[in-house]
């Protein structure tokens, strides 16, 4: 399998728009990670607020990995791990966390506007990570490519890790026909960063993550070799989505993956 596609995606069934239930949504994750689109699995992700009722669907089950969001800045979750029996709290998420520490990943959410080198460098001395909001359920909750692309450029110059969080449904960028909002897609971030990287300025950032033709943006991931996907994904490290099978079936259709994968999504 492509290494940029390894444990991409975060399955973040249960929140919108989604809202699996959390019985049927740890089903689904833990069917996926018996089959062979394990690898390109990331955790599961839940609210501090619905922790109690994640422990209690797992219990007697596999130890589940969870990216726990929590809702305000200096929420305790020293005794999360303690208290959670199946939960292996791999990653925190949250508008103000302390930094990272032992095996514990923690994501810093960033208003887009505020992503400056400064914040960024920050970020890096608090051993933190960043997490960018990329969508919603209003229009402006979706950034332009350009700002993007900035806040992109300051991530990767400051050699700061980061995780995309909402909208990003589908690989390539798109307008929604129902809604009518622009939604990135993580191919044209994928194609985005590895400009980034390769010392790329903010106009060519952003010209990745305006392209709209599947080909063509499928054309450039086959032009990532396996030192600079390394690069790539060691900047962007993995999306949140409601939806594995869409971004799945995206890329099924762009030729990216295995057709024999098709029916598992």
């Amino acid at each position: 399998m492509n290494p940029l596609f390894l444990v991409l995606f975060d399955d973040a069934a249960i929140f919108p728009p989604g809202n699996v239930p959390m019985s049927e949504a740890v089903m689904a994750y833990r069917a996926r990670l018996d089959s062979p689109l394990a690898p390109m699995l990331g955790p599961f992700v839940c609210s501090l607020a619905r922790l109690d009722e994640l422990v209690a669907v797992v219990a007697g089950g596999p130890v589940l990995r969870t990216s726990l969001v929590l809702p305000e800045a200096g929420a305790d979750v020293s005794a999360v791990q303690a208290a959670s029996t199946g939960i292996d709290v791999v990653s925190t998420e949250g508008p103000a966390l302390p930094g990272g520490g032992g095996t514990r990943r923690a994501y810093q959410e960033v208003p887009l506007g505020e992503i400056s080198a400064t914040r960024v460098a920050a970020l890096r001395d608090a051993r933190s990570r960043l997490k960018i909001r990329t969508g919603g359920v209003r229009a402006e909750a979706f950034p332009t490519e350009k700002d993007l692309a900035g806040a992109l450029w300051s991530a990767v110059r400051g050699g700061v890790a980061f995780k995309l969080t909402a909208g990003l449904h589908d690989p390539i960028r798109h307008r929604d026909p129902m809604t009518g909002f622009e939604h990135h897609g993580f191919l044209n971030v994928i194609v985005a960063t590895a400009h980034a990287v390769q010392g790329g300025d903010v106009g060519e950032i952003a010209a990745a993550l305006a392209d709209q033709d599947g080909h063509r943006v499928a054309a450039a991931i086959a032009t990532i070799d396996s030192g600079l996907a390394r690069q790539v994904r060691s900047r962007f490290v993995s999306f949140g989505t409601c939806s594995v099978d869409e971004p799945v079936y995206g890329l099924l259709d762009l030729g990216l993956l295995p057709e024999d994968l098709r029916e598992l999504a």
